[in-house]
């Protein structure tokens, strides 16, 4: 039986409504419970953990399965809904505004009020009340689910929002990551839109690594991130690697433009079956202090656990050479650079640098690479086959081309191989036909060099 992606998904939404709406039945019976033991009334049960949590052992949901991978405990199953609550079913909060509660404020139960939502927004005490009531030490156990090591907060999935200042910081908004509300209601996982919270565009591919066209030494140096990508995992954990090893891996690519840095970083991405983001520096680097470390932070809290591989382009912007302290600026550009160095030691995907220059990138971030591999212009049977393969099967080369003769003659990179081919394709469709002219190559070469200040 053959099934679309569309009957798939739709099968996969179903599956995540029925077993989130159990888990809300049994979030309710739970606050419901909390409320009665708080007015002091007898109610079903004298303890909120007498109230058995729906099993999801055996189920195939997304959110069954998210719960089963990370063991979720109960007090961790009532964060995670009460966080989601507000994206799915907000009406279950109502009653923290309605009826008797309506006058009593928010002191025991915390929550906000949203500028937009005319629902109860839960706060880290509205998460406390419902687990712990008055039970102090309870509480104490409670708060350690906001710990900045509790998986919630390392792998990014729920966390406190800062509270006003001098304020305690349990005054803070429960956020669930947008991308779970996405994989709980939808199945699945919604790339970031690029924007000034996530400044990193996609890289795609329609090619493959035998459409790379590089010197032998190069390949081989490439090859060493294949085999990571591929056994990296079992190296760290299955051989206990991760004791000895810092995490990730981390490359620099350097050479001219158009050697092929950024499709390299592309094909790898399609051969580990992850995304390749190219990280915007224009939009990550601020002449204000400490903004280029938080525009940076957005984008590793996005990729953390992820297995993106980062893609700094033009990275010397960023990675730069330190510079001497001749005023307080400087100071900081420094520390800057000790904070990158820090964030980069820590990710745990593929991170490479693309650089024009080798020269240009601070020696620190150097002695942290595992790779530095040199992109040169392609010799002249490189260039050879990337003029070969670069035209469109629909067109045929006028009978004066000699394309050997052309690579041997011009020394220019696999870029400007494609940018002279697309225009000479341009000017034959102009012409209406399908033969690709000597002339129109030429035209082509002599713009590429006219772009680098070199003549024909």
């Amino acid at each position: 039986m053959v099934t679309d992606d569309a009957t798939v998904n739709k099968d996969a939404i179903y599956l995540n409504a029925v077993d989130v709406l159990a888990e809300i039945e049994w979030f309710e019976a739970v606050l419901n419970a909390r409320l009665s033991l708080y007015k002091g009334g007898e109610g079903a049960y004298k303890n909120i953990y007498d109230i058995t949590p729906p099993p999801l052992n055996n189920k195939s949901s997304v959110f069954a399965e998210f719960v089963s991978f990370y063991n979720l405990s109960f007090d961790e199953r009532i964060v995670l809904i009460l966080a989601l609550l507000p994206h799915v079913s907000p009406q279950f909060l109502d009653v923290f505004l309605s009826g008797e509660y309506k006058e009593r404020g928010y002191t025991p139960f915390g929550g906000l009020k949203g500028s937009a939502h005319s629902g109860f927004l839960p706060t880290g005490e509205t998460a406390l009340f419902i687990l712990a009531g008055n039970d102090l030490g309870h509480r104490f156990k409670v708060l350690q689910l906001f710990d900045a090591d509790h998986v919630f907060k390392t792998h990014n999935i729920l966390w406190l929002a800062p509270s006003p200042a001098n304020e305690p910081v349990l005054c803070g908004q429960l956020m669930l990551n947008d991308e779970y509300v996405d994989l709980f209601t939808g199945g699945k996982l919604r790339s970031p839109s690029f924007s000034m919270d996530f400044p990193a565009k996609k890289i795609t591919t329609t090619l493959d690594w035998d459409d790379l066209v590089l010197d032998r030494h190069t390949m081989q140096q490439l090859n060493e991130i294949k085999i990571w990508l591929q056994h990296g995992n079992k190296l760290m954990n299955d051989w206990g690697m991760s004791k000895k090893l810092k995490p990730g891996y981390k490359a620099l690519f350097h050479g001219p433009p158009g050697t092929g840095k950024t499709l390299t970083a592309g094909l790898f991405g399609k051969l580990a079956n992850v995304d390749v983001y190219r990280i915007d520096l224009s939009m990550i680097i601020s002449k204000y202090i400490g903004e280029t470390e938080k525009n940076l932070e957005k984008v590793f809290m996005k990729a953390e656990n992820k297995n993106w591989i980062l893609f700094f382009d033009e990275a010397d912007a960023l990675f730069g050479k330190r510079t001497t302290i001749a005023d307080a600026h400087d100071k900081y550009a420094n520390q800057e650079v000790a904070y990158l160095l820090q964030r980069l030691e820590n990710y745990n995907g593929l991170v490479i640098l693309s650089s024009n220059m080798r020269n240009n990138v601070d020696e620190a971030f150097g002695r942290r690479l595992q790779s530095i591999i040199y992109f040169p212009v392609p010799k002249s049977t490189e260039r050879f086959s990337l003029w070969q393969n670069s035209f469109s099967n629909q067109t045929h080369l006028a009978d004066d081309i000699n394309l050997e003769n052309i690579a041997e003659q011009y020394e220019i990179a696999g870029g400007s191989i494609i940018n002279v081919v697309q225009y000479a394709s341009l000017m034959a469709l102009n012409r209406n036909e399908n033969i690709i002219r000597y002339a129109d190559i030429a035209e082509g070469i002599k713009k590429e060099f006219k772009k680098e200040g070199k003549t024909v």
